[in-house]
């Protein structure tokens, strides 16, 4: 074997920690490792919105491509970014633990009101998600929508200058960057009233099918009980044949008894109200079809 895992990823600081915290992983099980950054589509284009920008994976596709010819061993995702088909040659081989899978609505003190999700009245409210678009606007309608890019820090930036009153952003990095936000007001959002997007707050592990040895490796770091509810989100996804565009959340809980509750909202364009469901199981045989169906 070579001396050290080479691990891709995209250069945002919340990508950086993302690798980061994986060679903590690796380290704890004897494995050396360094990074290799690699700037995506999502990354270079910050002008147009994610609709205006071609195919599903605009986050991922260089990596995958740098995967594929050998230069790395090992991708690092934000899981939710991730297209439900990896490339022929690449697969997912484990899953991280999960963090927060909520969303977080971060509000200017000066644009707060004493109603709904505190944001004042006809306030403007950034976010480049169709399903964030979907689901605000369904608890307030009377909110201005904008389009909002750039990483997590640059958002944060944007709001404090005032280009927005309100923005929202995955609770899991906020926290995974250790962000000072005291001088915002921070409403974190029920996952089963605003939901989720498929596989939030988990990080994927890609490798080439063929690399055994680091298929093997990462094994060992892998978190089955995570990934059981992912793999239900991720194929709901799949069947209704989604990118990271389609006003959709999927979340997915196992509770103590080993039965799988799974709650979604769709909406067929983003400033449509979505529908929503809720389902409990047994077993996940099935579920993501049946979620599917009732969506439908």
């Amino acid at each position: 074997m070579e001396d050290k895992l080479i691990i891709g990823t995209r250069g945002s600081k919340l990508a950086l920690w993302q690798a980061y915290y994986t060679q903590d992983l690796l380290k704890e099980i004897g494995v050396e490792s360094e990074l290799k950054i690699i700037k995506t589509q999502g990354d270079k284009i910050q002008n147009l919105t994610f609709d205006k920008l071609e195919g599903k994976g605009f986050f991922t596709k260089e990596i995958e491509d740098t995967l594929l010819r050998g230069d790395i061993h090992l991708a690092v995702h934000s899981m939710k970014d991730l297209p439900t088909q990896s490339p022929e040659g690449l697969c997912i081989t484990a899953v991280s633990y999960r963090a927060n899978p909520s969303d977080t609505l971060v509000i200017r003190k000066d644009s707060q009101e004493d109603i709904i999700l505190k944001v004042k009245q006809g306030g403007i409210l950034g976010t480049s998600s169709a399903r964030r678009k979907s689901q605000i606007l369904e608890y307030r309608p009377d909110l201005q929508i904008k389009d909002i890019r750039g990483n997590v820090p640059t958002r944060l930036r944007k709001l404090s200058e005032g280009q927005f009153d309100a923005i929202i952003l995955a609770a899991a990095g906020l926290e995974r960057l250790e962000l000072d936000l005291s001088e915002f007001e921070v409403i974190t959002l029920n996952p089963k009233e605003f939901v989720p997007a498929p596989a939030q707050g988990v990080l994927a592990f890609q490798t080439q099918d063929k690399d055994i040895n680091t298929r093997r490796i990462l094994k060992r770091i892998h978190q089955p009980a995570v990934s059981s509810c992912t793999n239900i989100e991720r194929k709901v996804l799949n069947l209704l044949d989604g990118g990271c565009q389609m006003p959709l959340g999927v979340y997915c809980e196992k509770d103590s008894m080993g039965y799988y509750h799974v709650w979604a909202a769709k909406a067929d364009t983003w400033n449509e109200v979505p529908k929503r469901v809720k389902i409990s199981s047994g077993t996940s045989h099935n579920l993501p079809e049946e979620v599917v169906r009732k969506l439908k």
